[in-house]
């Protein structure tokens, strides 16, 4: 009875030391002295923890605020007597520098001044201070902000609510990559601890790590910590670290794929090894404890024969997981290498006591368990091994895209055809390429034409014609005629190479999701320990005999059952091959957490100019009289037009080119200011323009303007024709439709998202486009400053806001929007401001990109079920739960087989999100439906609508940026043709409005 006592004493106790060792103070309230810098971390959680910091005058001050939450409430510290603020984004870790010069107490507080500390600098000598601090204290500035040696500035940022003001320091800060040699990193706790080695380091700005991509990144300032420093401090920490010099290229790529094979090639050598040598001690073990076998030859049995088998199992095999797992619990953290480390020591260190003094043992308790150490390490790393192999799959996005690119390029020099790598490609540089050969890297056209096969970019399956002045992206595939193309961006500029960082990016970050899952693995392991610990004494002092034997194997099931690998996969595996199937679709996601966040959007909002049409005028509708065919009426007035610069009078010819209509010259052309042109074309007279030029020309154009004011009506830009003194027809012009927009809308609607169109168009306009395409709400008259303001304030409607853009002007509402997807042919500035890029600008790819989104947060629950009810249901079991209820034990080798099967269930599950297919898009029709107009609510000016000056068309004031100001009036114009006209002698046109209501 007394030993019972004793044994739940001692378990009381290992749990509170343990409780202490894990989770106790690890830094005092003083900061601590760290190459010269006094340091302390401060966790941002409902407080600051801790609010009472002591440092002392005159040394270099760190601050590392570890933000474990979000909210406006806590996203900014601001010390106001220093004049120091710092934006704290949720779930990182940031510091804060500076050199305290005057003794007192400042204290600090968040931006929104609702919760307070309180910094308290203490004059030299009042605390330990090394005299070498002082020496390194040049690379920190005075108090009041950062001050760099190496180029560091600040900028003013907005004020701080009641807290004085804030002035943002800045560092030039640059990003290292790493990559983990993976024989000791075994699940996500590694994460938390090597973030925990590199975050305190002077000139550490950020830290992310991916378990899942097996990657580190981490934003310095490289003036005071390197990259071997880096990696000495991970190594430090019990990982193995290879620098990733050259992230996304191909020599990169290859060199971790060498180490993956290296890799998996070393586990692969240590579970043979253990298998060889564990069967021999498992087999004879098995046939007679559990069938009774009569025929296994003694020596088998042999306590010594089983240590001599299993040693090299335990300590050649299982090193990396001992190496981790040991070197771990010396900086006061555990992992999953830690669970097995003390189990497998357990098992074995008790079954060599037994051999080796086998007298101090009561007989019933003399049993050994070298084949459950044997079994355990072999299984874990036989898991490792199937695990390692799965992954490696989960990369393949970033190796197709790679491999993508083209290894050569042939390109003329000094008159000369030659063949170079495509790394000694310069700018400017001529290329040929052939029909089937690859796009060496992005260029321009200047000679030739053909059909380029775009898929592997922008997974739009037909080819894209080619012309000269036309645009190609390198690793697209030249399909059927000879090229010569200008190279206009190489190297890590180009298209593709930017789609492998972006990729690379967005497989490198958490999903909020992942935070949570984070948060439960860096707690799980001392929670395991802590169960086993009472397990160990539940079963010592209630189980039945041997007590120590049961409580022993029932104590290492459950250190070897937890899986801790399986939380910690779920999310990242997941994310990695979701943002991969994405960039073979020709979508780019920024982020994990544009990817989880676009499945729960409730309204998407739509730019109408360049998203849902073309952006372009086109051709629209030809009605001729009775007097002419449509042909006819086209090719005459096309051929009129030919000399005219006017976009009306392009559409026009391009819309007769693309009908394989011939053009002929046009003779006696005129362009007449505000009514249009004027041309003898085959021996007719022709008039092309407004119903004034008609009138003019003593033409009565009433039998046409019924069709013109329809045509009107429905957002188009009537142009009459008259030929040889008769009305012969109208023409009209509008900005058209993409394909697929409609198709898009409807499927977006279907899913229950609330589809809004956005524009500066007037009512009409607007109403007639969204009428077109199905969508039964529109901001009209919207300026493109205010678009950001009408998202926030459907935000403001409960609604989760998805943006959808592609120019300047979006760029501030595709920052505003919950997600912003930009098109990909749109601007560069718009494609940086958004979350998610749609390669081939059409609008199937939203559709595409927020499937995608359901389908892998879909999967990531399904991970995270398998992981929480494996550990919910194993864990309680390899307790000895059921022990009371059915007799049912977990003996260790079978609680090793099951954690395998674990963390390999989630994999494999990850993986089948490489199967995924986008839906097909229902093709309709779209029903005709009055959508409802708002007009936007902030005073319009200019207005929506001015007309040219000189040709007299109505132009959008909102979509123009043709604009100039003569005698303090602005005058807005259709081309620059209409604008240079006008300063060549502004006073012929001044007589005409500059604007129209």
């Amino acid at each position: 009875m007394s030993t019972d006592i004793l044994v739940v004493l001692g378990a009381v106790v290992s749990i509170a030391g343990l409780a202490y060792f894990f989770f106790g103070p690890k830094q005092s309230r003083r900061a601590e002295i760290r190459g010269g810098v006094q340091q302390i971390a401060i966790t941002v959680k409902g407080g600051y923890s801790p609010d009472l910091i002591e440092v002392s005058q005159g040394i270099p001050v760190r601050l590392v605020f570890d933000r474990q939450e979000a909210g406006d409430c806590t996203s900014r510290v601001v010390f106001p007597d220093l004049q120091i603020s710092k934006s704290l984004p949720a779930f990182t870790q940031t510091t804060v520098e500076f050199t305290p010069q005057q003794a007192g107490r400042f204290e600090f507080a968040f931006g929104m001044n609702m919760i307070h500390g309180t910094l308290v600098v203490d004059p030299p000598g009042t605390a330990a201070s090394p005299p070498q601090a002082r020496a390194d204290s040049a690379s920190v500035g005075e108090a009041g902000g950062e001050v760099h040696s190496h180029g560091a500035h600040t900028h003013e940022v907005a004020r701080a609510v009641g807290v004085g003001p804030r002035v943002e320091a800045g560092r030039q800060l640059s990003t290292v990559e790493f990559s983990l040699v993976a024989d000791g990193v075994a699940c996500p706790t590694c994460v938390t601890n090597i973030e925990g080695a590199l975050a305190p380091m002077a000139g550490v700005d950020q830290v992310e790590v991916n378990y899942g991509a097996g990657r580190i990144k981490v934003v310095v300032d490289a003036g005071q910590v390197s990259a071997a420093d880096l990696g000495a401090a991970v190594e430090r920490a019990g990982y193995r670290v290879r620098e990733r010099p050259d992230p996304g290229s191909a020599a990169t790529e290859d060199q971790e794929a060498v180490e993956r094979h290296r890799e998996i090639a070393d586990l692969s050598r240590r579970v043979i090894v253990g298998a060889v040598l564990t069967v021999p001690v498992l087999i004879p073990v098995m046939a007679t404890d559990l069938f009774h076998a009569t025929w296994v030859p003694d020596f088998l049995l042999n306590h010594w024969l089983q240590l001599a088998l299993i040693t090299p199992v335990m300590f050649w095999a299982g090193w990396p997981i001992h190496r981790t797992g040991w070197l771990t619990l010396r900086h006061r953290t555990a992992d999953m290498n830690t669970l097995i480390t003390l189990g497998t020591t357990a098992a074995y260190t008790y079954s060599l006591l037994v051999t080796i003094f086998p007298s101090l043992f009561p007989k019933d308790v003399r049993h050994v368990y070298y084949e459950a150490v044997g079994v355990i390490i072999t299984l874990i790393l036989l898991g490792r091994l199937l695990e390692a192999r799965a992954k490696a799959g989960t990369g393949e996005a970033i190796r197709s895209l790679i491999g993508l690119q083209a290894r050569t390029a042939r390109v003329t020099r000094d008159g000369t055809e030659m063949e170079i790598p495509i790394g000694e490609v310069a700018v400017g540089d001529v290329l040929v390429i052939r029909p089937g050969e690859k796009i060496p890297t992005d260029a321009e056209v200047i000679e030739g034409a053909s059909a380029v096969d775009e898929s592997m970019v922008t997974g739009e399956p037909i080819p894209i014609t080619k012309q000269p002045g036309d645009v190609v992206i390198g690793a697209t595939i030249n399909q059927t005629g000879a090229l010569r193309v200008r190279a206009a961006r190489v190297g890590s500029e180009t298209m593709l190479s930017q789609i492998i960082h972006l990729v690379e990016a967005a497989q490198a970050s958490k999903a909020p999701i992942q935070r949570l899952a984070d948060r439960a693995s860096a707690r799980f392991v001392p929670a395991v320990l802590f169960i086993a610990i009472g397990t160990f004494a539940t079963w010592y002092v209630v189980g039945p005999s041997p007590a120590l034997t049961n409580a022993l194997v029932a104590a290492v099931s459950v250190l070897i059952i937890a899986c801790p690998c399986a939380l910690g996969l779920a999310t990242p595996l997941s994310i990695m091959v979701g943002t991969g199937q994405g960039a073979s679709r020709g979508i780019l996601i920024r982020s994990a957490e544009a990817l989880e966040t676009a499945q729960k959007l409730t309204a998407i909002v739509l730019d109408k100019t360049g998203t849902i049409t073309n952006g372009a005028p086109t051709l629209t509708d030809t009605t001729p009289s009775a007097t002419f065919g449509a042909d006819e009426l086209l090719q005459l007035v096309a051929s009129a037009e030919q000399s005219s610069e006017h976009p009306l009078g392009q559409a026009i010819v391009a819309g007769a080119l693309q009908r394989g209509l011939t053009l002929t010259e046009a003779s006696q052309f005129q362009s007449i200011t505000g009514q249009g042109v004027t041309a003898a074309v085959d021996g007719h007279q022709v008039l092309v323009g407004n119903r004034r030029l008609l009138t003019d020309a003593g033409i009565d154009p009433a039998a046409h303007e019924q069709i013109a004011a329809t045509l009107a009506a429905d957002g188009k830009s009537p142009v009459l024709v008259g030929i040889d003194g008769s009305p012969a027809g109208v023409l009209a012009v509008a900005d058209t439709v993409k394909d697929g927009s409609a198709d898009a809308i409807y499927a977006l609607r279907q899913t229950g998202i609330d589809v809004i169109m956005i524009t500066g168009d007037n009512r009409r306009t607007a109403a007639a486009i969204a009428g077109q395409v199905g969508v039964p709400r529109v901001l009209a008259e919207v300026l493109p400053e205010h678009k950001a303001l009408e998202v926030r304030h459907l935000q403001d409607e409960a609604f989760l806001v998805g943006m959808v853009g592609d120019g300047i002007n979006d760029a501030p509402a595709l920052a505003q929007a919950d997600v912003g997807f930009a098109i990909g042919t749109g601007t560069d500035v718009a494609i940086e401001a958004a979350d998610i890029t749609l390669i081939s600008g059409a609008l199937p790819g939203v559709v595409t990109a927020i499937d995608l989104s359901r389908a892998t947060m879909r999967n990531i629950r399904q991970n995270l079920f398998f992981a929480l009810v494996y550990n919910g249901v194993g864990i309680p079991v390899a307790a000895g739960l059921l022990y009371p209820l059915f007799g049912v034990r977990l003996s260790p080798a079978v609680a090793a087989v099951a954690m395998a099967a674990s963390s390999l269930s989630v994999v494999i599950n990850s993986n089948r999100l490489r199967g995924w297919k986008p839906q097909e898009l229902p093709a309709v029709q779209p029903a005709e439906i009055e959508p409802h107009v708002e007009v936007a609510t902030e005073p319009i000016a200019p207005p929506e609508a001015a007309t040219d000056p000189v040709c007299g068309m109505t132009v959008e004031t909102s979509n123009t940026a043709i604009k100039d100001t003569h005698a303090g009036v602005t005058y807005y114009f259709c081309s620059p043709a209409c604008h240079d006209q006008f300063l060549a002698d502004p006073d012929q046109y001044t007589s005409h409005p500059a604007r129209t209501a």
